[in-house]
């Protein structure tokens, strides 16, 4: 019998994501992140660098309690060795937060592991749940063990961080239901716009390889037109590439075309039962037949013929108010029938305050400089002045 693999432990674990798989680890090892490996076992703390080998070397997987991969970066590239560095670890550290005494062991080993690599900060955000719903709603439910990890966290000097690389709410579709029961979930809008889509001879079928040039050439003139920053061509073929060679966990774009002519295309990814709407990318072109609400019926649909019972809509507001910027994506979001989930989103822990003061000032600062010479950099890519 073969040991399991990172992944198989990580699809097994709770509140598993595709963020701390082995494929992602590999595609930020391209861009400067290297990857590390922690697994706390029955009586033992221990990390690796991914030298290619399984994180897990083979052990038994009933003596582990808690993992997680964490990436880290120098500050200065190609400086002096042990510099300043900083950590994050996407949607993780995966374990039973309700463990008390496993979660103090782990928090209190994260925390000496910082100061041992001399990082500026360790920024997680696990998959902890504080509530569902939309806050003062009549629907609304808050979870006590969010409340009580978010509490532990500030009590230990860590600090809900001014970067929230994720996004720390979304909206999550139960996809285990039938078609009948799924489309009386939708507000009757949804419902409406997926059957235009079909009436206006819109149809969606799974991307391949071949199609990635042009569906970034999609995402690009998306951002331009909503206003937000992509990366360069290379990282997205990295990112999409991978997955779409792995079978778990997977990816696949799927595309509505009206005439055979590319409208618009999400980018969907599978994980331990669950599937992810991480990219979306649309053109100007046909959008009064409502593309996008077929894609969306047609991604559910495949979903759950994956086995997946779960459909993450890959984010929500901070706040629920129309002052949001997210507010507008929500309310399509929410009108295909999920419910609204409350995270516990990213906390640092920063074991050298002068730095981390430095460090926060500094690079909100250089992002915004980054971001604008980005969106410049996409306008002239897909022809824009």
């Amino acid at each position: 019998m073969q040991p399991p693999s990172w992944n198989q432990w990580v699809a097994s674990a709770p509140h598993p994501h595709f963020l701390q798989t082995r494929e992602w680890a590999q595609v930020k090892s391209k861009y400067g992140w290297q990857a590390l490996y922690l697994v706390w076992r029955e009586g033992s703390f221990q990390y690796a660098a991914d030298d290619g080998s399984d994180p897990l070397g083979g052990s038994n997987p009933s003596t582990i309690r808690a993992a997680c991969l964490v990436l880290k970066r120098t500050i200065f590239p190609g400086g002096f060795a042990g510099g300043p560095c900083v950590l994050y670890c996407p949607k993780g550290p995966l374990l039973d937060w309700s463990d008390e005494s496993l979660r103090h062991r782990v928090l209190d080993d994260l925390q000496a592991f910082a100061r041992g690599q001399r990082a500026v900060f360790l920024k997680v955000d696990p998959e902890v749940v504080l509530g569902t719903g939309i806050p003062q709603g009549g629907l609304a439910r808050d979870e006590p063990n969010g409340q009580v990890v978010r509490l532990e966290l500030h009590h230990r000097g860590w600090r809900f961080s001014m970067d929230q690389i994720q996004f720390k709410n979304t909206v999550l579709i139960d996809v285990s239901a039938s078609d009948e029961e799924l489309l009386a979930r939708m507000k009757q809008k949804a419902r409406y716009n997926i059957r235009l889509a079909e009436r206006k001879g819109v149809t969606v079928r799974a991307g391949t390889a071949a199609d990635l040039p042009l569906l970034y050439q999609m995402y690009a003139e998306t951002s331009v037109r909503d206003g937000f920053v992509i990366r360069a061509e290379a990282y997205y073929r990295t990112v999409w590439e991978s997955f779409m060679r792995s079978a778990e966990p997977g990816a696949e774009p799927l595309i509505a075309e009206v005439s055979g002519e590319v409208v618009a295309a999400v980018f969907v990814f599978y994980f331990a039962g669950r599937a992810y709407y991480v990219y979306g990318m649309s053109r100007g072109t046909h959008r009064e037949k409502m593309p996008n609400y077929l894609l969306q019926w047609e991604a559910m649909k495949r979903a759950r013929s994956r086995g997946c019972l779960a459909y993450d809509l890959w984010g929500a507001p901070d706040e629920f108010n129309e002052g949001d910027a997210l507010w507008g994506v929500f309310r399509f979001k929410e009108g295909l029938g999920g419910q609204v989930v409350r995270t516990l989103g990213a906390w640092d822990f920063a074991p050298r305050p002068l730095w981390y003061k430095m460090y926060s000032e500094i690079i909100p600062r250089l992002l915004d400089v980054m971001r604008s010479r980005g969106k410049q950099k996409t306008r002239q890519a897909i022809g824009g002045a």
